[in-house]
C-alpha cells in the first residue's frame, strides 16, 4: 500500500509538500484550518505574489542572515528555476521586475494559488478545509497520525508540518505550528517580528511627518548598551547603499527600515538603546553640502530658512528641520552664521531618532524564530527527534529580507519535505 501522509497547512510550503508527495505515489491528505488554501499567498507582494528573486544562488543565500547555510542543500535540489518551471507547467508564466523580484506575468496572486492547488490535487492529494489539527500523535518516537479539533484521529505513516508562522493571523498564521512542534519535543527559538515597522520615541515629530516618503536616502543604526558603549548595528541582510523609507504616525517604515527591523528588534530585546540616523543627502559629503548652502544663501539672502529648505526636501520635512535647528523657520538666510549653517548640515546628514520598539508580531511580514534548525535534516526536512515528522516553511527558524526570498524558502522546503517521505 502507498504510505499515508498528512500535510498540516495549505500554504506555500504545504501545497508544494502535498503535490510532491502525491506525485511520488503517496496517499496524501492536506488538512487546512481555514476555508480555503493559500490565504497568505493571496496577500503577498501586495496581492501580486513576489514568488522569488533573480539573484544568483550564492548572493540569494545572503538574504537569510545567520541561517543561510541550512538552505544551501535545498537550493541545489529545488530552486528558482525548478519553481518557475513548475508554475509554467500549470499555466503561470512569470516576469522579472525591479530589484530582481519575480512575479506572475498576470500580476495576480490568485493565479499562483490556483496553480499550486492544481499541482497538489491533479497528483491525487485530497484537501479538507476547516480542519484544524489539535495534536500530532506518536507511538514512542514515531508519528502515528494526528488528532483534529473535531475529536477525530487520523492515522498516517508521516506528517508534514507546514502550518506557517505567527504573523498575518487573518490568513491562518496564528502560531499553531510552533505549539504542535514543541508538544512533540522540538525546541522553539523565541519568536520575533521581522520586516516590521518601527516605533520611535519622538511620536509627535513622527505624526507631523506622517505620510512623508523619502527616496535615495541612507539609514544607519547605532546601539548603546548599559555601560554607554556605542557601536553600529550590523544589518541582518545585505542593505543597498541608498533606498526608500516612510514616516508613519508612530514611527518609520519602508524598505530600508524593514530590512533592518529584525536586527533592531533583537538589539532592543538585549536591552540596548537604538538610534536611527537618516542621511538625507547621501550623495554629498559635509563639505559639499556646506558649500551648496552657502551659495544658495548668497543667491537668495532674503529667503526664509524653511522656504529655502523646501528646495531640498518635502515641505513638511523642510519645516520640521528648520524648527529642529532652533534657528527660526522664518529667519532670513543671510543672517545665519557659519556655525549655524553647520547645524543644518548635521541635520541633513544625520537626522536622529530613538527607536523604542516595533509593531507587534502579528504586524510583521514574517515571523523570525521557530523550530530550531539543528533539529531538522536540511536535505529532507525530516525531524531528527521524531520519525516520520517533517517540518517546512515559516514554522522553521528561517526569516529573510523582502524580495521573494521568504516564499522561495517555503516552496523549496515544502517540496523537499514532500520528496523526503519517499
Amino acid at each position: 500500500m502507498s504510505p499515508r501522509v498528512i500535510v498540516i497547512g495549505a500554504g506555500a510550503a504545504g501545497l508544494l509538500a502535498a503535490g510532491r508527495a502525491a506525485e511520488l505515489g503517496a496517499e496524501v491528505l492536506l488538512l487546512e484550518k481555514m476555508d480555503k488554501a493559500g490565504k497568505k499567498i493571496l496577500v503577498s507582494g501586495k496581492s501580486r505574489c513576489n514568488l522569488t528573486n533573480s539573484a544568483p544562488r550564492a548572493e540569494f543565500l545572503k538574504y537569510y542572515g545567520a541561517n543561510w547555510q541550512f538552505l544551501r542543500n535545498a537550493y541545489y535540489r529545488f530552486f528558482r528555476e525548478e519553481l518557475l518551471a513548475l508554475l509554467a507547467r500549470y499555466g503561470v508564466p512569470t516576469q522579472v521586475e525591479r530589484g530582481g523580484r519575480i512575479f506572475p506575468t498576470s500580476g495576480r496572486a490568485e493565479d499562483v494559488r490556483a496553480a499550486l492547488l492544481r499541482y497538489a490535487t491533479s497528483n491525487g492529494a485530497r484537501i479538507r478545509y476547516q480542519n484544524p489539527v489539535q495534536q500530532i500523535l506518536l507511538a514512542g518516537d514515531k508519528v502515528r497520525g494526528v488528532a483534529t479539533r473535531r475529536g477525530k484521529q487520523i492515522p498516517a505513516e508521516a506528517v508534514i508540518l507546514a502550518a506557517g508562522g505567527a504573523s498575518w493571523p487573518s490568513t491562518g498564521s496564528t502560531g499553531d505550528g510552533y505549539r504542535l512542534a514543541q508538544a512533540v519535543g522540538h525546541t522553539i527559538v523565541p519568536l520575533r517580528p521581522a520586516l516590521v515597522p518601527l516605533v520611535v520615541r519622538e511620536k509627535g515629530r513622527a505624526k507631523t511627518l506622517q505620510g512623508v516618503s523619502l527616496r535615495n536616502i541612507c539609514c544607519r543604526f547605532l546601539t548603546r548598551d548599559a555601560s554607554g558603549r556605542e557601536e553600529p548595528l550590523a544589518p541582518p541582510y545585505p542593505v543597498p547603499p541608498t533606498g526608500e523609507m516612510l514616516f508613519t504616525h508612530f514611527g518609520v517604515s519602508g524598505p530600508l527600515i524593514l530590512t533592518m527591523s529584525l536586527a533592531v528588534v533583537d538589539a532592543l530585546r538585549a536591552r540596548k538603546q537604538v538610534f536611527l540616523f537618516i542621511d538625507l543627502k547621501p550623495g554629498m559629503n559635509v563639505e559639499e553640502i556646506n558649500r551648496r548652502l552657502q551659495r544658495e544663501f548668497e543667491r537668495r539672502p532674503q529667503q526664509h530658512l524653511h522656504n529655502l529648505l523646501q528646495g531640498w526636501l518635502p515641505h513638511a520635512l523642510a519645516t520640521e528641520l528648520a524648527q529642529l535647528s532652533h534657528l527660526g523657520p522664518e529667519r532670513p538666510v543671510h543672517s545665519l552664521r557659519a556655525s549655524e549653517r553647520a547645524v543644518l548640515v548635521r541635520l541633513l546628514k544625520g537626522f536622529r531618532w530613538e527607536i523604542t520598539g516595533s509593531l507587534p508580531l502579528e504586524a510583521g511580514m514574517v515571523t523570525a524564530g521557530g523550530v530550531q534548525l539543528t533539529e531538522i535534516n536540511p536535505r529532507t526536512f525530516a525531524s531528527k527527534l521524531v520519525k516520520g515528522l517533517y517540518i517546512a516553511g515559516e514554522t522553521l527558524d528561517i526569516a529573510a529580507d523582502t524580495g521573494g526570498f521568504n516564499l522561495q524558502a517555503a516552496f523549496s522546503s515544502g517540496y523537499l519535505a514532500g520528496e523526503g517521505i519517499s
